[in-house]
């Protein structure tokens, strides 16, 4: 029989919720250390100077918070900063770790930048090579409060009156000139982004060329070698170019004297053309005709200095058939 509660011993009763208020309370101090609730995978990273980062300051990747900063101590000539990642994004063995400003008041957080394949292990520590730290902004505007202190007003008072009385005696030209000056920054700067496009086309270029500088080496000695052929054949190019010279006014002199006798003669020739374009049939059929002649002539005197012919029947032969009367001519 299970007994009413207001019937337990109240000492019990008062000593256990002691102990689990106590527990509760450990656990709420302690809570990063759980499982569940502060789970995750610590790391270090090395650092030239902490860079205004202290504890329980952000861990980012990519602007999205996915940790916090554990410590940051002095560990020999470096600092060594202990963070935990409570999440399963993944980050290569050679992601790189920055200290960045989070806000102008001096607030700061870990940047983490993935790099490589695979998981970076934990516990590994990201050596101060692939470390950086920010520029501190508060200790800049202290150095500036420092400097303004030693600045001189009453100097840079009459400096700044001697360049306006300066600017206002200043020649109509003078003025021009800084007006363009002002024109030509204007402009720019509003070229800004095809400046960047040119600067980037001109890293392009430098990277072929410095890949092609073999080439390029190759190509300048065969240009010498040529450079140096041509230098040994210039008398004898200069001759060929002189005698080129000569020829040209040579055939002008030549054309230029007998372009009269010329002209009738190629008058002339046009008739003589004109009559053998009338008489290309009569031309064809006698070169047709005349083949079997110079045929047979070219065999009579093919033999030397001699005939090679026979004529048939001559002298006539007796016909000793018939009784040996002399046969008529074949």
């Amino acid at each position: 029989m299970m007994v009413p509660f207001r019937e337990r011993n109240p000492v019990i009763i008062g000593a256990v919720s002691l102990a689990v208020l106590l527990g509760l309370l450990l656990a709420a101090f302690r809570a990063q250390d759980l499982p569940l609730i502060g789970g995750g995978d610590t790391y270090t990273a090395a650092f030239a100077e902490s860079g205004g980062l202290k504890a329980n300051d952000e861990v980012r990747i990519a602007g999205v918070r996915v940790g916090k900063v554990e410590s940051v101590e002095l560990d020999g000539d470096h600092v060594q900063v202990t963070f935990k990642v409570k999440t399963d994004s993944g980050f290569g063995a050679d992601t790189r770790a920055a200290i960045r400003v989070k806000t102008l008041l001096g607030a700061m957080y870990l940047a983490l930048e993935p790099a490589g394949s695979g998981q970076l292990a934990e516990d590994s520590e990201i050596p101060v090579e692939r470390t950086s730290s920010p520029y501190d902004v508060v200790e800049a505007f202290e150095g500036l409060a420092t400097t303004s202190e030693e600045i001189d007003t009453d100097q840079l008072a009459d400096s700044l009156s001697t360049l306006a009385d300066l600017t206002r005696n200043t020649p109509e030209e003078f003025r021009d000139a800084l007006t363009g000056v002002s024109a030509l920054s204007t402009n720019i700067a509003a070229k800004n982004e095809q400046i960047g496009t040119l600067l980037q086309n001109l890293t392009r270029v430098t990277k072929v060329l410095d890949e092609r500088d073999t080439d390029i080496v190759q190509l300048m000695k065969d240009s010498d070698v040529l450079f140096r052929s041509l230098v040994a054949r210039r008398d004898a190019v200069h001759r060929l170019l002189v005698s080129t010279s000569t020829l040209s006014k040579s055939l002008t002199a030549l054309v230029r004297e007998s372009r009269d006798d010329l002209k009738p003669a190629l008058a002339e020739l046009e008739n003589v053309l004109r009559v053998l374009n009338k008489n290309e049939d009569n031309l064809d059929n006698s070169l047709r005709l005349m083949a079997p002649f110079y045929r047979v002539f070219a065999s009579t005197l093919g033999g030397g200095p001699w005939f090679d012919t026979y004529i048939q029947n001559l002298p006539p032969v007796p016909d000793l058939a018939n009784g040996g009367g002399v046969g008529g001519l074949g």
